[in-house]
């Protein structure tokens, strides 16, 4: 489904990225952790192509195909979908209107109509609002879902879902992953893959991964079990994961 490889990247003069290798299969679902500055967002944000930072070596690959040169909006329309930590707030740009626009981007998507999703995430009383303006940490993030749930997209990338997020709605937006990732479904049948930054591990406790990752330092220094590796980073931080690579 899909794979990074050799990838350095630059912001501005900035080295963020060294000689990042990842690599997930089609229905899989990987966490990735990493102290703060370790370069996690900007991995995300150069996989959904956004300006701003320069692919310096190495390759992205999404369904075989070679994407490191496709624009943002190329890249959504393949079928990779990406939800903010921190989305902004936009004046005169209401929220159902934004979805209506996302679901135009891959119409032939086959998920549930609009106002299912909206009735998932409870998100009727502000769908009439300007985009994140004035709403609280869950409903940004259960904002963030809809529009991924309107486009549809095959490769979900997650921004630190459980942050800024309450006991109810950390529960309401582990069940909408659940339902985006398709984990309802026999793990062979699953169409759509994840990728998903958590910092606390919180959103763990609600959706399962088959395999995670740690960054440190613009690098990807070691995979394992998301449980295995939360455990080794809280007895030994993630100083710890440096000193176990050569």
């Amino acid at each position: 489904m899909f794979e990074i490889r050799g990838l350095s990247v630059n912001v501005g003069d900035r080295p963020i990225l060294r000689d990042v290798n990842l690599s997930i299969g089609k229905g899989e679902t990987v966490a990735l952790f990493g102290p703060n500055g370790s370069g996690k967002t900007s991995l995300l944000h150069t996989i959904m192509g956004i300006p701003g930072y320069q692919v310096l070596s190495g390759t992205i690959l999404f369904k075989g195909e070679d994407i490191t040169g496709k624009t943002l909006d190329q890249r959504a329309r393949m079928g990779i979908g990406l939800a903010f930590q921190r989305p902004p707030a936009v004046r005169g740009v209401k929220l159902a209107d934004l979805v209506r626009i996302l679901k135009a981007v891959r119409p032939d998507d086959p998920g549930a109509s609009l106002q299912a999703h909206i009735a998932r995430l409870d998100l009727e009383n502000i769908q009439s609002r300007d985009l994140n303006l004035g709403f609280s940490g869950g409903e940004t993030k259960r904002s963030e879902l809809l529009q991924l749930l309107a486009q549809g997209p095959d490769l979900v990338l997650l921004d630190e879902p459980d942050s800024g997020v309450d006991l109810i709605s950390i529960t309401a937006v582990g069940q909408t992953i659940n339902f985006l990732l398709e984990k309802e479904k026999a793990p062979a049948h699953r169409e759509r893959s994840g990728l998903i930054i958590t910092q606390s591990g919180c959103i763990l406790d609600h959706v399962t991964t088959d395999s995670a990752c740690v960054m440190v330092r613009g690098r990807i220094l070691c995979t394992g079990s998301a449980r295995d590796l939360l455990e080794d980073i809280s007895n030994k931080g993630y100083e710890g994961c440096v000193q176990c690579v050569p």
